[in-house]
């Protein structure tokens, strides 16, 4: 029962009576959020961006992450680079464009140019600069202080003094992996961003990302599409467990019924597309066994690693990252990703079953978005009904998908590093 301030609890556990509640004060305190940036998102480690976006040497994309402007980079040996995207003579951002693909980037204001490996390459007036001025480790653009790949994912951390990445991952490497090993030839990032927002705190997208509870009523329009479409599905429920994975990160994997182009097929898909997934299955056993190529086709996964990176691999995959903007308001990128050598047909089935449930007008991101927001409007009674409940399942061994044992696990770090203040 720590606190932040040393005199209410902002989590209680009493695991005897199978009770775990939050104060709702966390999603309204300004003095939270600014120990979150301090302690969260300053210390732990963010996803800057896939591999595959970087697709060759010079290519580039910009990101704010963690509150800080980066430039994610290949540079042109083909390394990746993170670096602050802040001028090191008078602190402009020095790249203003989304992405793209470039041999050097030039400050605006004075004209000073820097490699994509972050070095100072040249600066007007040279002459009046000491001669190893340009080879100054002050001069060039600084790098993240950590910055680490793991199967494709790439991640930054500003604490220099962080655990090595795959440490801080632990047991979500196995669904990291499962995810990457969909493909012969790597996953790929399909497209661009979408961008959307949500009044409520971030917090909350954490939650819902991985919360099995809600399906069968707030998206229980989907659920009844599922019933009616083409070859019509009788069955409908959803079952499967949650995993703590230690370190904040969790879990729910399941078994659902709508189709999977990494292949599990539906009546829907038709002759074509039966054909297309049992050859897309032959080639799962063929590399990885029945029992892992049947786990990869037909179980869903919602994966949340702390604190902000969701990784839905449901009838899409799906990452998502979302950051506070105040303590009510919150900002969110997503990306489809998918096997780079997959054919058009299951391409098209895959981003239309990516629009239709998980994008900003599907069937579950408006569901989502008005529950998460009438969320936060009601935490304006936190005064007097001051507890969230996040009980369910703890009577229960393994936990259910439909329990709250990955929200738990969230919670538990969370208030480990903010009302302790400890940092791993």
């Amino acid at each position: 029962m720590s606190t932040l301030d040393g005199t209410s609890p902002l989590v209680l556990v009493d695991r005897e009576h199978h009770s775990f509640s939050v104060a709702r004060r966390s999603f309204v305190d300004p003095g939270i959020l600014e120990a979150e940036r301090e302690r969260i998102f300053g210390r732990c480690w963010l996803y800057l961006g896939h591999e595959s976006e970087l697709a060759k040497p010079g290519d580039f994309v910009t990101r704010q992450v963690g509150g800080r402007h980066v430039i994610f980079a290949k540079t042109p040996k083909g390394e990746f680079r993170a670096l602050l995207n802040t001028c090191a003579h008078r602190g402009a951002r020095v790249c203003r464009e989304r992405s793209g693909n470039a041999k050097s980037f030039q400050c605006f204001y004075h004209g000073w140019i820097f490699g994509l490996d972050g070095n100072l390459r040249h600066l007007p007036d040279e002459a009046a600069y000491p001669a190893d001025f340009k080879d100054r480790p002050t001069s060039g653009l600084k790098s993240v202080p950590r910055f680490e790949r793991y199967r494709g994912f790439a991640f930054v951390c500003f604490d220099e003094n962080a655990v090595p990445l795959t440490d801080y991952l632990g047991q979500a490497t196995e669904y990291i992996d499962i995810v990457a090993d969909q493909s012969e030839a790597g996953m790929t990032v399909v497209g661009g961003t979408q961008e959307y927002s949500i009044r409520a705190n971030w917090k909350l997208l954490a939650e819902n990302s991985y919360d099995g509870y809600h399906a069968a009523t707030n998206h229980a329009t989907y659920l009844d599409y599922l019933r009616n479409t083409n070859g019509g599905l009788a069955n409908v429920a959803l079952t499967g467990e949650g995993r703590d994975l230690g370190n904040g990160h969790a879990v729910v994997e399941y078994k659902a019924p709508w189709g999977r182009p990494v292949a599990q097929w539906i009546p829907m898909w038709g002759e074509q597309g039966k054909a297309e997934i049992e050859a897309i299955h032959a080639r799962l056993v063929e590399r990885h066994g029945e029992e892992r190529a049947a786990r990869i086709a037909t179980r869903n996964r919602n994966l949340v690693i702390f604190p902000n990176l969701v990784i839905n691999d449901i009838m899409a995959v799906t990452i998502r990252t979302f950051y506070p903007v105040s303590t009510d308001y919150m900002q969110i990128n997503a990306w489809a990703l998918a096997p780079s050598e997959e054919s058009s047909w299951a391409r098209e089935y895959r981003l239309f079953n990516f629009l239709e449930f998980l994008g900003p007008g599907g069937f579950a991101t408006p569901d989502d978005i008005e529950a998460l927001e009438q969320c936060q409007r009601g935490y304006a009674n936190a005064g007097e009904v001051g507890w969230n409940d996040i009980s369910k399942g703890m009577n229960r061994t393994p936990p259910a998908y439909d329990d709250e044992a990955q929200m738990r696990a969230f919670w538990t770090q969370w208030n480990r590093r903010i009302a302790d203040g400890v940092a791993a």
